[in-house]
């Protein structure tokens, strides 16, 4: 069986970003497993501008972008598998592939990279009513339709879900031709970049009707019309609100899930919020060892955030593997008052360097607020901020010097009085 230091499932950004930074501290025995043909994942089909501007401070496509980090990986010789599909991940640290050049393969990690990405709800996940017809699909499979296979699902668009891909694709269609009829949000605000809605929406014309639904498909074997309800403040479809609209294709934006189905079989601690693993200041899970960064561990707005969480959990992994951690009981980080998350769940003092950066989103649009964390009734620190919104993801640092005396951390957000 072959013995490597290090394994990452996953080659997108956050596997190849990790990747090198491991490396960078001397870790030699690298492997990546990819389950495409290529790296970059979903970067490959994002041709679109408006990515690496905080780090390469220059604006890429999604394919520019992922050869940026290609290159980079090349200069540490990082041992990469393509086509390959992990199949099953032990507690003791072995990780079995499958692919037909080898078959079956076991390998024997010191430590294990979770950097599998993220995966689209789909129309069973919300179950709307009606026909079951071709031409509904996630909006992330017409983007790979149309942008690497050069197939176009549909002329009479409409999209279901104001997520960023949504909207993204929204102007996508119209560029090539199609008539996008609307979006649908069902909450009273949209779940996508504030950009995203000027220059996807508001340039082409698109409306987007807010606490709105589709409550019906209709058609047979192709999609031919849609139901769409106003709902209440329960989210609920309001009786008598029902509008049609003739379509041939619907794409649903309606939400990413990360990608953990490898790790079911594990005793690991979860995070309802985030429908992920809980993890300590070193991205490291409850299991010692197993790690995990990127949008498997949380979804992300911008791929630069993506490369900056693994390149701190790749510094984590390093320091791991060449001195180890102090196991000590962590704080536990909670989400308090309009807060829907925060990474890290937990934090060990003894292995903070001079401060940890966390990540969280907010439950609702906010203006004129402020943010505190606080342990008990002691406030930690305490920022004002003039706009929060649940699409944006907010980060913030907290110095290890303030956690001499906390026993639990909370993060809230209150509007300034």
């Amino acid at each position: 069986m072959r013995k490597v230091d290090c394994v990452i499932v996953g080659g997108g950004s956050a596997g190849m970003s990790c990747a090198i930074a491991i490396a960078r501290f001397g870790i030699k025995d690298i492997l990546i497993i990819e389950k495409e043909k290529e790296l970059g994942g979903i970067l490959n089909q994002c041709i679109h501008h408006g990515f690496g501007l905080h780090i390469y401070k220059k604006e890429c496509t999604g394919p520019e972008y992922a050869q940026l980090l290609i290159e980079s990986l090349k200069k540490y010789h990082i041992d990469v598998k393509l086509d390959t599909t992990v199949i099953n991940i032990s507690e003791g640290k072995k990780v079995m592939y499958v692919n037909r050049y080898e078959g079956v393969v076991e390998v024997q990690a010191k430590a294990i990279v979770m950097a599998s990405g993220c995966m689209e709800k789909n129309r069973g996940m919300i179950s709307i009513p009606g026909d079951r017809c071709a031409n509904v699909l996630t909006a992330g499979t017409a983007q790979r339709y149309l942008n690497i296979d050069g197939y176009m699902c549909g002329k009479r668009v409409f999209i279901l879900g104001s997520g960023d891909i949504g909207l993204i694709m929204a102007r996508r269609m119209v560029l090539e031709g199609a008539q996008v009829l609307g979006v649908a949000e069902i909450m009273p605000y949209s779940n996508g970049l504030s950009r995203n809605i000027v220059q996807c929406l508001e340039d082409f014309n698109i409306p987007l009707y807010l606490k709105t639904t589709v409550t019906r498909i209709i058609g047979r074997p192709k999609l031919e019309r849609i139901e769409l309800s106003s709902v209440d403040d329960n989210q609920k479809p309001i009786q008598g609100s029902e509008w049609y609209l003739d379509v041939d294709c619907l794409l649903l934006s309606i939400g990413l899930l990360p990608d953990i189905s490898l790790l079911n079989k594990l005793n690991v601690e979860r995070d309802p919020q985030t429908k992920s693993v809980s993890v300590n200041e070193a991205y490291e899970m409850s299991l010692p060892g197993f790690f995990a960064c990127g949008n498997v561990l949380q979804v992300h707005d911008l791929v630069d955030d993506v490369c900056l969480e693994a390149q701190a959990c790749g510094m984590a992994v390093a320091r791991y593997l060449n001195e180890g951690f102090h196991e000590e009981e962590g704080i536990p980080v909670y989400a308090g008052e309009n807060v829907t998350h925060v990474v890290p769940q937990h934090l060990r003092k003894e292995n903070m360097e001079d401060d940890c950066r966390f990540s969280f989103r907010v439950k609702k649009p906010m203006r004129d607020c402020i943010l505190r964390i606080r342990s008990g009734d002691h406030i930690l620190r305490e920022v004002k901020k003039r706009v929060m919104l649940p699409a944006e993801m907010e980060k913030i640092n907290l110095e290890k010097r303030m956690l001499t005396d906390a026993q639990g951390l909370i993060f809230e957000v209150k509007e300034d009085a």
